[in-house]
């Protein structure tokens, strides 16, 4: 649409418990076919680092979550119970991980239902 623009890096480079509230509003695009689709977020959770015991770098960094240890604005998805595969935009500056769990979106709620229900899985692990 008209007036809409994509976030910047720098919207992304901030701290998880900044951008984590903001992206609430915001319209998760998802391409498949010619038209795109729209989906705006309705929930969101913040993993800050190794302080939080939630965190997947709350042990050190792992090739599973080396991606948190780069720059805000990277997307990391991982499997979860073997079943879901879960969306998360990393924040934050390098070598602090950070991420943003996407939990709903306006008609999909559940992290795992609505990766399923857009597609998202393991191709997106980059």
């Amino acid at each position: 649409m008209e007036g809409e623009k994509r976030l910047s890096a720098e919207f992304f480079s901030r701290d998880v418990l900044e951008v984590a509230p903001e992206l609430i509003g915001k319209y998760l695009v998802i391409r498949r076919g010619s038209v795109p689709e729209r989906y705006m977020i309705t929930e969101t959770e913040a993993y800050r680092g190794t302080e939080d015991k939630a965190c997947h770098a709350s042990q050190g960094e792992t090739p599973r979550n080396r991606v948190m240890y780069g720059r805000g604005g990277r997307i990391y998805v991982y499997l979860i119970y073997g079943m879901y595969w879960m969306l998360n935009f990393v924040t934050g500056e390098e070598n602090n991980p950070q991420a943003v769990l996407i939990r709903a979106l306006e008609g999909l709620t559940g992290p795992g239902k609505l990766t399923r229900e857009l597609g998202i899985g393991p191709f997106l692990l980059w």
